[in-house]
């Protein structure tokens, strides 16, 4: 009898794991681990979502040209280069599906996001893993890399867990040192974050190998409705429709992300926010003898000497109701992801890394 077995690299595929947000025995905890805005959507995009119960009986649109239209005006994309998706992870899977498979190789970084190989995996291809230097992005390495092999080459900007960035000029470097069959895809997931940046989109306009992703799980507070998009070359964008599901996102999707995108006050408030409270942590972080690298997101990653601190004191933060990601499987077994949630929760949780490091716990 036949035996049944999956696709060559779908066993060696290690299931996503998120971000804890329980205690066992606790009912009330903070939740610093997925790196979500602590300030939830804006009023209007609650409203838009709150809409859309009177037509749940309806087919959304296929062509999500509303919120497109919406992307592109807040933006200043080209709305017919860009493509949406269930998160951006669709979007970085409708890549590997359209131009991964067997015998190419997908490149990513030693701390990238987990799922930039796993897609690659599931689309059969090799994934490939480069060393960082010093927790940033190599470009050196990357092009070292590079073989006739290579179809993808995913990097964030700025990166999770670590928060840091790469220049302008040397993403345009990396995109100009590939080889022609070759596409860089540019994770864009915390770009909002960065005050004056495009997340790469002037590149993806002056070159033809260059795609970016982003989404409205960060900034926009709309991880629980998974709602990406990307933005490529109009031949890339083209290919990636043909493999799209055609009701990929309901209408309360991309009602409740047009909304949100157009509010751009209270995104610059969540931005502010954000930055006034990331650099308060860093600052109290740093006071404490925690060593952490300049984050551009949402998030900072916080160094202590070795992999037993930094497990000690993420047990004893969570017998404070307090979540934090630990960062052993992207190969940072000594630190510890810290989200910036709202004032009160940066303090506490600063508060208590201090009262462990003290030796009051």
């Amino acid at each position: 009898m036949a035996t049944i077995i999956p696709q060559p690299g779908i066993l060696d595929i290690a299931p996503y794991v998120g971000g804890q947000s329980r205690i066992d025995g606790m009912a009330e905890v903070v939740k610093l681990s997925s790196n979500e805005n602590p300030f939830g959507p804006s009023d209007k995009a609650r409203a838009a979502f709150a809409r859309t119960v009177h037509s749940l009986h309806r087919y959304p649109s296929t062509d999500h040209a509303d919120l497109r239209a919406a992307i592109g005006e807040v933006h200043g994309v080209d709305p017919a280069r860009v493509i949406c998706g269930v998160g951006s992870d669709e979007i970085i899977s409708f890549l590997c599906n359209a131009y991964a498979g067997p015998g190419t190789e997908v490149i990513h970084t030693e701390h990238g996001f987990s799922m930039y190989r796993i897609s690659a995996l599931a689309a059969g291809a090799t994934p490939v893993e480069v060393a960082e230097r010093d927790r940033v992005v190599d470009v050196d390495a990357i092009l070292a890399a590079c073989t006739d092999r290579t179809r993808l080459v995913f990097i964030a900007n700025p990166a999770n867990p670590t928060g840091t960035m790469i220049p302008a000029q040397d993403a345009a470097r990396l995109a100009d040192g590939l080889p022609d069959q070759a596409l860089l895809v540019l994770d864009g997931a915390y770009a909002e974050y960065v005050a004056d940046f495009d997340g790469g989109a002037r590149l993806v306009e002056t070159r033809e190998n260059v795609v970016m992703t982003r989404t409205f799980s960060k900034l926009y507070g709309l991880g629980g409705l998974r709602i990406g998009w990307g933005y490529g070359p109009a031949p890339v964008i083209d290919v990636l429709n043909r493999i799209r599901g055609p009701f990929n996102l309901s209408q309360t999707q991309l009602d409740t992300a047009e909304a949100a995108v157009r509010d751009t006050e209270y995104a610059a408030r969540c931005h502010s926010e954000n930055a006034r409270l990331r650099a308060w942590m860093v600052e109290a972080l740093n006071g404490l003898g925690v060593a952490t690298d300049t984050s551009h997101a949402n998030f900072v990653l916080a160094r202590f000497p070795d992999q037993a601190g930094a497990e000690a004191c993420d047990e004893y933060l969570k017998t404070q109701g307090l979540i934090v990601r630990k960062v052993a499987g992207y190969k940072l077994p000594n630190c510890l992801r810290i989200t910036v949630g709202d004032e009160p929760s940066c303090r506490r949780v600063v508060h208590a890394i201090g009262q462990f490091l003290s030796g009051a716990a």
